[in-house]
C-alpha cells in the first residue's frame, strides 16, 4: 500500500476498532483514527483525532483538519458504534436518539464528508459496521438494531449514488465478538444467538479484518451495496 494512501477508522480508541487500525497500520497505510477519548496507540504513521461522531460540527471539524494535515483519504472504515439492551416498552426517546445519533448519524455523516474527498480523486472505498442483530430481529435489541438496519439501506443508497466516482460502499455485520461492546449481554443469551448461526462460534477481530481486507482491495472495485454477516446467515 502506499505510503500516500489514507484510511480513517472510526472507534479506534478500543475494541475492534483498534484492532482494524493496527491491522492497517501493518499493511502499509497512513491511518487515522478518532474516537471520544485520547488514544494510547502511537505510531509514525497514526494521527488520532478526538472526536464524537454524533457530533455533526466535530466531525465536519475532523475532515477539514485532515485534509490540511495532508494525505489523500482513499478509505473509511465506520467502526464507532454503541449497543444497549433494553425492552422497547422500556426504552425512553433519549436512549433512542443517542443510539441513533451514534451508530447511524454518525455513520452517515462520515460518509458524506469522506465521499466529498474521495470524489476529486474518483476512487474510495467505504466499509460500514452493520450486525447480525438485524436479520435475528433479537428481542430487546428494536432500537440497536433498528440502528444498523439504517446502515446497511444507506450502505446500498450510497452504493448507487457514489458507483459513478469509482467509490465503492460496503457494509460489515458482525456476530457476537466477545469485546465491551457486549459485556451488558447474559451469557446464556449470547450462547443461544451463537447456536443460530451457520458457523456456530463467537468472532474473532481477525474474523472482521479479512472481511474488510476483501472490501478495501483494488481488485475489489466492482463489489458495491452489500452486506455480509460474519457466522452466516441464521
Amino acid at each position: 500500500m502506499s505510503e500516500h494512501k489514507t484510511i480513517l477508522v472510526t472507534g479506534a480508541g478500543k475494541g475492534i476498532g483498534r484492532g482494524l487500525a493496527e491491522a492497517m497500520l501493518k499493511r502499509g497505510w497512513q491511518v487515522c483514527g478518532c474516537s471520544r477519548a485520547e488514544s494510547t496507540l502511537k505510531h509514525d504513521r497514526y494521527r488520532h483525532y478526538q472526536t464524537n461522531v454524533d457530533d455533526e460540527d466535530s466531525v465536519v471539524s475532523m475532515f477539514r483538519r485532515m485534509a490540511r494535515e495532508g494525505g489523500e483519504l482513499s478509505a473509511l472504515i465506520n467502526c464507532a458504534g454503541i449497543a444497549r439492551m433494553n425492552p422497547a416498552l422500556l426504552t425512553p426517546a433519549s436512549s433512542a436518539t443517542t443510539i441513533m445519533n451514534t451508530n447511524f448519524n454518525g455513520t452517515f455523516v462520515c460518509c458524506r464528508e469522506a465521499a466529498k474527498l474521495m470524489m476529486r480523486r474518483k476512487f474510495g472505498r467505504i466499509v460500514n459496521f452493520g450486525s447480525i442483530a438485524v436479520p435475528l430481529a433479537l428481542a430487546g435489541e428494536a432500537v440497536y438494531g433498528a440502528s444498523k438496519a439504517a446502515v446497511e439501506h444507506l450502505t446500498r443508497v450510497l452504493a448507487r449514488e457514489l458507483g459513478g466516482y469509482g467509490i465503492t460502499v460496503n457494509c460489515v455485520s458482525p456476530n457476537p465478538i466477545k469485546t465491551g461492546l457486549i459485556d451488558g449481554v447474559p451469557e446464556d443469551m449470547l450462547e443461544r444467538l451463537v447456536a443460530r448461526q451457520a458457523i456456530p462460534r463467537f468472532g474473532e477481530i481477525d474474523d472482521v479484518i479479512n472481511a474488510v481486507d476483501f472490501f478495501l482491495r483494488p481488485e475489489s472495485s466492482l463489489v458495491t451495496g452489500q452486506t455480509v454477516y460474519l457466522g452466516g446467515p441464521p
